[in-house]
């Protein structure tokens, strides 16, 4: 129906969230759009953006899902109250879930 909206945040996304927040945000996305997709630390920013944009509750005929999913992000970034550090704490925590996720295996 959307050609640019997935089910959950993609890889491809990320790079375009470079310029929406200032140096130590564009750092952490510098350092995740550099990795392979399915890295470690790609998994743990998706999972951090899949939380922050709600893709889990994003219905394919809403309004967000006709956005495709990197206007959703950037809306959702350029919003967000928190300061870039504490969205960098964010991204190192949801990457200790990855860590203790993928040691499971």
């Amino acid at each position: 129906m959307y050609p640019e909206s997935e089910i959950l945040f993609p890889y491809r996304a990320i790079a375009p969230l470079r310029k929406e927040r200032g140096g130590e945000w564009q750092e952490l996305v510098e350092q995740v759009a550099n990795q392979k997709d399915g890295n470690e630390d790609t998994l743990a920013f998706s999972l951090m953006m899949i939380r922050m944009c709600d893709c889990l509750n994003c219905d394919q005929s809403s309004y967000k899902a006709s956005l495709g999913c990197i206007a959703c992000a950037r809306r959702t970034v350029a919003a967000e109250k928190t300061s870039d550090i504490m969205l960098r704490q964010s991204f190192e925590q949801t990457r200790q879930e990855i860590r203790q996720l993928l040691s499971v295996r």
